[in-house]
């Protein structure tokens, strides 16, 4: 990681309607001071955040993402500050499989009356991008890598297993199933995450196949994966009828994306 002398972080602001963002008119009208980095979006709650939003900052090149709502226990709309809470997480782990610190996402709370400190989480916060530098600053990937990495993170983000498990995380580890068990917060973790790992390469491959047709050696170049890997999950990924094999290429099949 290198420090660029003068960077100033882009950083994006998500504030709730009732509390963040009435903290931070407090902060402007009692003239509390925080640098100008930040650009503020106001939402009805944290919660209408999608995940795959926050990724696309990034894409977009801000260098770091910050969720501010309602003290858990407060919100107005009764659990949206909890979603918030494990769609970040999850969210962060996403960040760190695609290459970029999950320091880069910030997810806190303020209340309407508390304008201070919405002011000093703007001036940590800042100061802690700042540190980090400009977004990939802290990866050996090349701008059009890491771009690559986002958009697959993106869409990692955007299906169905990854939501399920989000949005079914506070049932699995605090209730038990109908057989009586209970999940761990640990082995949900650990669940969690390969997911993550799993639908992620998926992502990178069917990205990087495009309109071509290419061995499984030259997927694996592309993604920097190991050939054996690919092949495991292209086999998925033809089950799911996401591509398909067009041609043998010595005793590697060739595949395209389906509709291709």
């Amino acid at each position: 990681m290198t420090l660029q002398e003068g960077f100033e972080p882009d950083v994006l602001g998500f504030l709730c309607n009732w509390c963040s963002y009435a903290g931070a008119d407090l902060a402007g009208v009692s003239r509390f001071q925080y640098p100008p980095n930040v650009r503020i979006i106001r939402v009805m709650c944290s919660a209408r955040v999608d995940p795959t939003i926050v990724l696309e900052a990034f894409i977009r090149g801000l260098d770091g993402v910050m969720l501010l709502g309602c003290h858990l226990g407060d919100c107005h709309y009764m659990t949206g500050n909890y979603y918030t809470e494990r769609r970040v997480k999850t969210t962060k782990k996403v960040l760190k499989n695609a290459g970029l610190s999950p320091e880069r996402l910030l997810i806190d709370w303020v209340s309407a009356s508390e304008g201070e400190r919405f002011a000093t989480l703007v001036k940590d916060f800042t100061e802690r991008v700042r540190k980090l530098g400009p977004l990939g600053n802290e990866t050996d990937l090349e701008p059009q890598q890491l771009r690559a990495r986002l958009v697959a993170a993106k869409e990692t983000l955007a299906q169905e297993k990854i939501r399920w498990l989000v949005g079914r995380e506070r049932a699995l580890v605090e209730d038990k199933n109908v057989f009586g068990e209970k999940v761990s917060q640990e082995e949900f973790d650990q669940l969690m995450l390969q997911t993550i790992e799993k639908e992620f390469a998926k992502r990178r491959i069917l990205l990087s196949i495009g309109e071509d047709a290419l061995s499984v050696k030259e997927i694996a170049q592309r993604v920097e994966a190991s050939p054996r890997e690919v092949l495991r999950n292209m086999v998925s990924l033809e089950r799911d009828g996401l591509v398909s094999v067009v041609g043998i290429e010595g005793n590697s099949p060739k595949y395209r994306r389906a509709g291709g």
